[in-house]
């Protein structure tokens, strides 16, 4: 079969199984089994497809009809411009999450704007891939500030060793602690943080079972926030202010609904409390500080 016939037999198969973005996902799995780029596929798409290849590209999509994300198919997942390497052991990372990396970037540059001199340090709760940590500090490479100390944390292993491997690929350098939430931030030295940012698990956990099936395929340790979907902002808003410099300040992702949940929590700690939205005009992020 030709290229240009497998594409469209893979489109009419996945929009007739309810898949979204079926002929962006249909060429992009192409692209990954034949190892080409897109350009490849509209010039040569009269190409004759070898037999096992037709294969393998028709079982992955049947994995893409039975809920397996394309991300994890492909294990490659991008975010602020940057690529990332995913799989079933981490979250993918959303385009909603970038709302908070260009809010911490302002901050920390309110910060190197009073403090020229200052080494800044900023601490990623639940880091999962990586994504949020690496690409705050890509951006401040980028502009040659090296006077930035990052640290991230997650309680899963596997998360940890993908984390480092995004880092490494993305040529920034960040400091991947174990630990279950602040548990063993003690390695990150004595000296306080400017900055927690963090995109804990939020997600009630009766909810978990009824989002779609793509979703699910993703680990539930990163999505189950507790009965509530709260577990987490009682952790961080009870412990994070004695790993905070004065005037340090929290920016953590929230659900859509937990704008006035989470900002009870916060509260009985912080006296600045500010909701963002994201570009769906959802509440999406939180800032807190003293």
């Amino acid at each position: 079969m030709k290229i240009r016939e497998l594409l469209k037999q893979a489109v009419q198969i996945l929009v007739q199984n309810g898949i979204e973005d079926s002929t962006i996902k249909a060429r992009t799995l192409m692209q990954y089994v034949l190892k080409k780029e897109k350009s490849y596929l509209i010039i040569n798409s009269e190409e004759e497809i070898k037999h096992e290849v037709e294969m393998q590209y028709s079982h992955l999509v049947q994995e893409l009809i039975q809920g397996k994300p394309l991300q994890y198919i492909t294990n490659v997942a991008e975010f602020m411009g940057l690529k990332f390497y995913v799989n079933e052991n981490v979250l993918i990372p959303q385009p909603d999450t970038e709302i908070l990396v260009e809010e911490a970037i302002k901050e920390i540059k309110q910060i190197r704007k009073t403090k020229p001199e200052q080494t800044i340090r900023i601490l990623d709760l639940c880091t999962g891939s990586g994504a949020i940590i690496i690409a705050i500090a890509k951006h401040f490479e980028m502009l040659a500030d090296n006077n930035i100390q990052y640290y991230a944390i997650d309680i899963s292993t596997e998360a940890i060793k993908i984390a480092e491997k995004n880092a490494i690929f993305n040529e920034v350098k960040i400091n991947f602690i174990l630990s279950d939430m602040f548990q063993n931030i003690k390695e990150a030295g004595k000296e306080k943080f400017d900055m927690i940012v963090s995109n804990p698990p939020y997600i009630e956990t009766d909810i978990i079972k009824k989002l779609p099936k793509e979703v699910q395929a993703e680990p539930h340790l990163a999505l189950d926030g507790g009965k509530d979907g709260l577990n987490f902002y009682r952790i961080i808003a009870k412990e994070s202010k004695q790993y905070l410099k004065v005037k340090g300040k929290i920016l953590t992702e929230i659900g859509y609904n937990q704008k006035d949940t989470v900002t009870n929590i916060f509260q009985k700690e912080y006296k600045q409390i500010e909701c963002t939205k994201d570009l769906e005009n959802n509440n999406r992020m939180m800032k807190c500080h003293s």
